[in-house]
């Protein structure tokens, strides 16, 4: 993990540089009990030339995203932090352009501080950094049995393939728990008598999905193992995940703006970038009880953490802006503190981030750029240990230790009519521009490094 710069503690002493209207606002001043350092915290480069960017190749990214909004994209937001500065914060585009499938008369235009539905990257910032935070505090052995945790969990008589029994944390922030990728506990006519649509019971569900493989023998991305996971925290801290993870984490650090069910929580929908046209329906192609067939704006895409979590999951659910998000992923950079909040320690960062055995492109749920089957991801300038998370609602996350460098793109790609729902019920217009795809915007902003 990168240590840091002497440059890069000063830049502590220079949080007033911060232009008025970042929201990078300094952590609590009350330091935690367990902080024995202060942490870099972000200051605004004058230039990107002072960290060794170039203006004119940064401004090759705004033109690609600005040529694909252009084009119909809906709207992007990105923010580039390096070396404790941050480099690059803009927003492109519209938060909302339809409502139902009828263009609006004025497009909503996209803030930097339009909060996005970070889809799965809900993984690592909610998930992954509590269980970083209670590992660090010895609260969770990730090498221990599922079961420690929650004894029900436990393998059945009627199971065609056992393993429950035996399941480890590290087995499930693997993927390699066993489960399918999605049981759909929303939708009876795929889950059948997993059916859920009430919090309690479905978290009780998640106990009796079966098993398609042996722990451990093959590696499947599964949202199941984050439900799980987040089920797991809420064990250990006796609290909702949502209300551990917003008063134990992004409060001390003061972020305002990451939170699960926005809208319940003082956030207004116009505040927040829009998702599907027509609620889940795609394009009116897909039914199931309850389902929502209006305009999505500020309540959670995902069907399970909506209809069957309450909003609130390990493995989707949150959402953030930029500005918020460019703390958390200096926190990864800083070895897991920020200003006098410390809240993991370097060690267990190291171990979240090392790659599997199984697969080189997965650390404990992180997505780690192991080969280069991850370039579409990560591009090829990225460090071997760069890792990162994407969303799919349209979000991506970079985190490249040794150039320390940060990058955040949030989009709304699902803001827009699906291609050929009967045909191909996931891929929307949005899908198919290239910002929406992640890799040639990373490539662009990797290109603006000077040494590249």
């Amino acid at each position: 993990m990168k240590k840091w710069t002497s440059c890069a503690l000063t830049s502590v002493l220079a949080i007033s540089l911060l232009a008025p209207s970042a929201s990078f606002a300094e952590p609590n001043e009350k330091a935690s009990p367990q902080a024995h350092v202060q942490y870099p915290v972000l200051t605004k480069a004058k230039k990107p030339e002072e960290v060794g960017f170039s203006s004119e190749k940064l401004e090759k990214v705004d033109q690609l995203i600005e040529k694909e909004v252009a084009a119909g994209f809906p709207g992007a937001a990105l923010i580039v932090i390096k070396d404790g500065k941050i480099v690059k914060n803009e927003s492109y585009g519209y938060k909302q352009k339809f409502d139902g499938q009828t263009p609006l008369k004025k497009f909503l235009k996209m803030e930097n501080d339009t909060l996005f539905d970070l889809a799965s990257n809900t993984k690592m910032y909610a998930a992954n950094f509590a269980l970083q935070k209670l590992a660090s505090e010895g609260k969770l052995d990730i090498h221990a049995r599922v079961q420690e945790y929650i004894p029900e969990f436990k393998d059945s008589e009627a199971d065609v393939i056992k393993g429950k029994d035996t399941m480890r944390i590290i087995d499930v922030l693997h993927h390699t728990a066993g489960f399918k990728p999605d049981p759909q506990y929303h939708n009876p006519k795929v889950s059948k008598e997993l059916y859920s649509q009430e919090r309690e019971k479905t978290i009780e569900n998640i106990n009796k999905t079966p098993l398609t493989y042996e722990p451990g023998t093959q590696n499947v991305y599964s949202d199941v193992d984050y439900m799980l996971l987040g089920t797991i925290v809420e064990k250990i801290t006796g609290q909702k995940l949502d209300e551990y993870v917003e008063n134990e984490l992004y409060k001390p650090l003061n972020l305002k703006d990451t939170v699960f069910n926005p809208l319940q929580k003082g956030f207004k929908s116009k505040e927040i970038a829009a998702t599907e046209l027509l609620g889940n329906t795609r394009d009116g192609v897909i039914d199931f009880p309850n389902i929502r067939t209006y305009t999505l704006q500020g309540e959670v895409h995902d069907e399970k953490a909506f209809y069957s979590m309450e909003g609130v999951s390990g493995h989707a659910g949150l959402f953030s802006t930029t500005s918020d998000l460019a703390v958390l992923l200096q926190v990864m950079l800083n070895g897991g503190g920020y200003g006098n909040e410390k809240l993991f320690d370097e060690e267990t960062i190291e171990e979240f981030v090392a790659p599997s055995e199984k697969n080189a492109t997965y650390g404990l749920g992180w997505r780690i750029n192991g080969n280069d089957s991850m370039d579409w991801m990560f591009s090829k300038y990225a460090s071997d240990s760069a890792y990162g998370h994407t969303g799919w609602t349209g979000t991506v996350t970079i985190i490249d230790p040794e150039q320390d460098l940060g990058i955040v793109l949030l989009t709304n790609k699902k803001h827009s009519p699906l291609v050929n729902p009967a045909a191909n019920s996931n891929q929307f217009f949005g899908d198919l521009f290239t910002t929406g795809s992640y890799g040639s915007v990373v490539t662009a902003v990797y290109e603006a490094l000077e040494s590249n």
